[in-house]
């Protein structure tokens, strides 16, 4: 069933994404390199300017979400690629700390309505049989975004400094808002590169799903139902792994003895290698077996155990607990694209979006609470062993709802 869709529109949805994953991720390396000393920033300070942009994500999420739904998603992500790219380079300009609580901020609310209007627009491309992987190739833009980045980061801020380095990865956002423009359509009846029976045959197969699932008449209902709240839950405990993962990672792997920032980027692009292995895999067999439960608790319960063991190795033992590290961080990876193909065969399509990112916001919360809560434990006990132990029992926490939100696995019908 057409298959120049993936080659088309998986690569633009994996760069949009990427983009804004990289003007998210990189403040943990200016956090980690001198942009702390030149602006005055005191330790508690940094753990909130890393969090800040989840509140921002938080609150407008499901307005994005609704306006992608009902008007359009190619507008709302082309406005926002400005915005992000011009916020992430006025990060390297600035040198008032008010000023970049303020972008913080900004970045946050810009960058909300991303995730869900991307998931809405595949959802209208690509069928059940097809969306775990089309997901995954969206999300992947996260962990993929992060390797390259993890490794550019570092040598930029050797080289020309943490101004420069926000000023030079702001600017391709803004480049390929206009490519996004070019390329995209909102609906598969819009493109002229389908042909007739193509757009007929996609459009039935979406029609048909659409007639095994229960009818919810408006968002109220569908934000009420016990799924979708449990889901939210388990989302937000998720998050708190992967975000007090991402934001501290880099400052983790800073202080071992004898670690250079260029040494940190390489060690830090690591268990994001296994993540895009781990994504791949479980979003292909979740697919093919129409299973999503089996491919998201089991990869939770591996993160939260790796999370534990590093804790136990302790700081002694840095290249095992580093190890562990890596399988915490590709464990959590993995479940991406199989958790986000639940809701579109659970709800229907008119409020399927607004409960995306209702999860998502929800998520969002976490990953202000992780990265928050991260920050605050490593500063406030000297290590790193505390921190631990709470991303391992936000995981654990996260695996368990999963087992109780979806009880089956979801099936036609």
């Amino acid at each position: 069933m057409a298959k120049s869709r993936w080659y088309r529109l998986l690569p633009i949805a994996f760069i949009t994404y990427s983009l804004a994953y990289l003007d998210r991720a990189n403040f943990g390396f200016g956090a980690a390199s001198g942009m702390a000393a030149d602006l005055h920033i005191t330790p508690s300070m940094s753990s909130l300017l890393g969090s800040l942009f989840f509140l921002g994500y938080f609150f407008f999420q499901v307005p994005g979400a609704v306006y992608a739904e009902n008007r359009s998603a190619k507008k709302l992500i082309f406005w926002s690629l400005i915005l992000w790219g011009g916020l992430a380079m006025a990060t390297g300009i600035i040198s008032n700390l008010n000023a970049l609580i303020a972008i913080r901020f900004m970045l946050g609310v810009v960058e909300s309505a991303v995730m869900p209007s991307m998931l809405l627009f595949l959802s209208r491309w690509f069928t059940k049989a097809e969306r775990s992987q089309a997901n995954t190739f969206l999300i992947l833009g996260n962990p993929a975004t992060i390797l390259w980045m993890s490794v550019l980061s570092g040598y930029l801020i050797q080289s020309v400094g943490w101004r420069w380095m926000f000023i030079l990865e702001g600017l391709p956002a803004i480049i390929w808002a206009f490519f996004w423009w070019r390329l995209v359509n909102d609906k598969p009846q819009d493109a002229n590169w389908l042909t007739e029976p193509e757009k007929q045959e996609l459009a039935a197969q979406l029609q048909l799903e659409q007639q095994g699932i229960k009818p919810v008449k408006n968002y109220a209902e569908a934000f009420k139902s016990k799924v979708v709240i449990l889901l939210s839950l388990q989302y937000a405990l998720w998050s708190i792994g992967v975000y007090g993962f991402v934001m501290w990672l880099p400052s983790i792997l800073n202080a071992a003895p004898n670690m250079t920032i260029v040494k940190t980027g390489w060690l830090s692009s690591v268990p994001y290698v296994l993540a895009i292995i781990g994504m791949l895999s479980a979003s292909y067999f979740s697919d093919k077996t129409q299973n999503r439960k089996a491919f998201v608790w089991p990869f939770l319960l591996i993160g939260a155990l790796a999370f534990y063991g590093s804790y136990l190795l302790g700081a002694d033992h840095f290249w095992l607990s580093f190890t562990l590290l890596i399988v915490a961080g590709g464990a959590m990876y993995a479940p991406y694209g199989p958790f986000f193909a639940i809701i579109p065969e659970i709800l229907p399509k008119n409020v399927a979006g607004g409960a995306m990112a209702l999860i998502n916001s929800l998520g969002a919360l976490g990953s202000f609470i992780g990265s928050y809560i991260v920050g605050y434990l490593n500063g406030a006990t000297g290590g790193f062993g505390a921190s631990y132990i709470f991303m391992a029992g936000s995981l654990l926490l996260s695996a368990l709802i999963t087992l109780v939100a979806v009880k089956k696995p979801v099936s036609n019908g």
